[in-house]
């Protein structure tokens, strides 16, 4: 009898508990609902103030479209609001029909920065680099510019001019660069040859559609031609498709292997790419990764996870550090909010996402120096601003570069590195 008392007042306190619990959690949740809808309402007094009192007459679209451009741009660099027309230009393809510069950009430090030039592009021939900040276009200042309103004053028709201002914190330089635009054409493997004692060598630019096969190509026919090691060159590859990084990297590494993971705030978000039994392996050649500041992206996936197994070495200097995923997510209007909802990991699980990927060795390229301590933007934009501004002088236009691997630091430190894997492996 006192079994059963005891056993329905135990079954009575777990109900009780339980209670307890979700009323608990209940008025949680009431009181963060209660605490959104002040704020709405906050929204509310102000949007009626600036429609009451603003000098002119506001659209209320407009004041709604701007209010959502500040919501987004508070959040991160990458987030942003498009209205239908910018939405609509993101949907289209654009490829033959405008001219551009050949840079990846990103706002970094509340700046607009170059992630890097792509090669044999206007950019690249006109000198640009890896963290240079573009602090004027045609003469407009950059202050609080988004990257897709940056895009849109940077396109243009092929063979019309814009003028950057450029401001280089490594070499405590401002400068302006005149660039003319043109269609951007870009080959995913820029250079593919065996340099010495057999050690290959593979610029890898971009990560596109057709990468994979044509990597396969390259690495096969220097094969044929007896390589036994490889340099993998992603400096200045400012990423491109995931699913391609994935398929590059799986090159060198056993099946079933992670090789990045996306996570966020929701299960759905949460997913991890693993490398299949489906390509051409080289598993036991020795491999050297040569990364910089203008490696983002792919390149920093590619580079974390060959890291992170210990099957290459990582050489050159940190990488950009873009590492987050954006959704493009339409609204009923035709607009879409582009949102950060998750961001990558190496399959050890570090974030690369404002990280970057740290060298094994480190080696000075020669092309951007050391960053230096990066001035707060007001900064930047006050010192233009003042009456007496440092002479700008216009920067000549680059030349291409022709391809002497035994001038480049990192590739020269590369091949010692290989060699002396060599020389360990012949001696085990």
């Amino acid at each position: 009898m006192r079994k059963k008392i005891f056993l329905s007042s135990f079954a009575a306190a777990v109900v009780l508990l339980s209670v307890f619990s979700f009323l608990s959690f209940s008025e949680n949740e009431r009181k963060k609902k209660d605490e959104l809808y002040r704020q709405f309402e906050l929204f509310s007094d102000a949007m009626n103030l600036v429609k009451d009192q603003y000098v002119d007459a506001p659209a209320d679209k407009d004041l709604i479209y701007g209010a959502l451009k500040g919501m987004l741009s508070s959040l991160d660099p990458y987030s942003e609001f498009l209205d239908p027309e910018r939405y609509n230009e993101l949907k289209v393809e654009t490829e033959g029909r405008f001219g551009g510069l050949g840079i990846e950009i990103a706002i970094k430090d509340d700046l607009l920065t170059v992630m890097t030039p792509i090669e044999d592009t206007p950019a690249w021939k006109a000198g640009l680099k890896p963290q240079d900040r573009i602090v004027k276009i045609d003469g407009e200042l950059t202050r609080n510019i988004t990257a897709s309103d940056a895009v849109k004053k940077l396109r243009g028709k092929p063979g019309t001019e814009v003028t950057l201002t450029i401001l280089r914190e490594s070499q405590e330089k401002l400068f302006e660069v005149k660039i003319v635009r043109d269609i951007i054409r870009i080959k995913d493997i820029k250079n593919a040859r065996i340099l010495e004692d057999d050690i290959g060598y593979v610029r890898l630019v971009e990560f596109r559609e057709n990468t994979p096969s044509d990597l396969d190509a390259v690495l096969s026919q220097l094969k044929k031609s007896g390589m036994d090691s490889l340099i993998l060159d992603l400096r200045n590859n400012p990423g491109g498709l995931l699913d391609v990084s994935v398929d590059v990297a799986e090159r060198f590494i056993p099946a079933g292997k992670p090789v990045v993971s996306t996570k966020g705030r929701i299960p759905s978000q949460a997913m991890e790419f693993k490398s299949s039994s489906l390509s051409t392996h080289y598993l036991d050649m020795p491999l050297v990764i040569l990364v910089n500041e203008g490696s983002a992206s792919g390149s920093e996936i590619v580079a974390g996870a060959l890291q992170d197994y210990r099957r290459a070495v990582i050489v050159g200097a940190k990488t950009f550090g873009k590492g987050s995923v954006q959704s493009v997510l339409p609204l009923f209007d035709g607009s879409a909010l582009k949102l950060t909802t998750s961001k990558y990991y190496t399959p050890s699980g570090r974030m690369i996402h404002n990280q970057g990927v740290v060298p094994d060795v480190f080696v000075n390229g020669g092309r951007p120096g050391p960053v230096q301590a990066e001035p707060a933007s007001e900064g930047v934009f006050n010192q233009l601003d003042e009456k007496e501004q440092p002479k700008i002088k216009e920067q000549p236009a680059g030349k291409e570069e022709t391809f002497d691997y035994k001038n480049d630091n990192q590739i020269v430190r590369s091949i010692d590195i290989i060699k002396g894997i060599k020389v360990y492996k012949g001696s085990s």
